[in-house]
């Protein structure tokens, strides 16, 4: 059979290249591609794919949110698998969570990618077994509940939340994201609102706490994916 996929990555050459690899295998077929979050979430309900290749950062969210939407919306589900530039536990926990299969680094070889797309299409998880056990570990821990605040917040607006107590401007949140710094100050004003904040330096003191608070109980909240 046939296995159906669907590329999302911000860069045009990379989905070309994704997309060259995938199609000259006789039993793969790419249906559609997407730059976006929100031409991906346009887009994958009709078109039906089995796989959803889904970068994890993209100019307008990440690739995790969309996993989320697409595998609570769509029916079938695709399969989502996760590409990365970046190796980081919270971005793996946030794809477990939001339902993802595979997790992959953008260094994979072509092979070994063409091979996750088969294995996620047969209903098969890449993830790693230690890293199931992590979070797993994470849900047992985190009984206590989280500040309604920050609960509030999208994953990317936490993750901009992370970087102001980090002490970064908005033009280097926009070159660690690879956002417009434009699009950057209005998550921040978003971000700023839904905390009930009015200036930036009460988010990072909040932020900072917040960290200080995770140390104690053993778990990670506002960091960057």
């Amino acid at each position: 059979m046939s296995i159906s996929v669907f590329l999302l990555d911000d860069h045009e050459i990379v989905r070309r290249g994704i997309a060259q690899l995938l199609e000259a295998e006789p039993d793969i077929t790419v249906v559609g591609e997407a730059a976006n979050a929100a031409q991906a979430l346009a887009r994958v309900p009709a078109l039906r794919p089995d796989v959803a290749v889904l970068d994890v950062r993209l100019p307008d969210g990440d690739g995790v949110e969309v996993c989320r939407e697409l595998r609570s919306s769509v029916d079938p589900p695709p399969a989502c698998l996760m590409l990365t530039s970046y190796s980081d536990d919270e971005a793996l926990f946030a794809a477990i969570m939001a339902g993802a299969a595979g997790y992959l680094l953008k260094q994979v070889t072509g092979i070994d990618l063409v091979g996750a797309v088969r294995t996620v299409a047969e209903g098969k998880s890449l993830l790693d077994p230690r890293a199931t056990t992590t979070v797993l570990e994470r849900l047992r821990r985190g009984a206590e509940p989280e500040d309604p605040k920050l609960g509030a917040l999208s994953p990317q607006e936490k993750r901009i939340l992370g970087l102001i107590a980090d002490g970064m401007t908005n033009r280097q949140i926009g070159a660690e994201l690879y956002l417009a710094e434009k699009t950057v100050k209005n998550y921040v004003s978003s971000l700023l609102h839904k905390l009930g904040f009015n200036r930036r330096t009460e988010a990072a003191v909040y932020a900072a706490e917040l960290r200080i608070n995770e140390r104690t109980n053993g778990r990670k909240v506002a960091q960057p994916l």
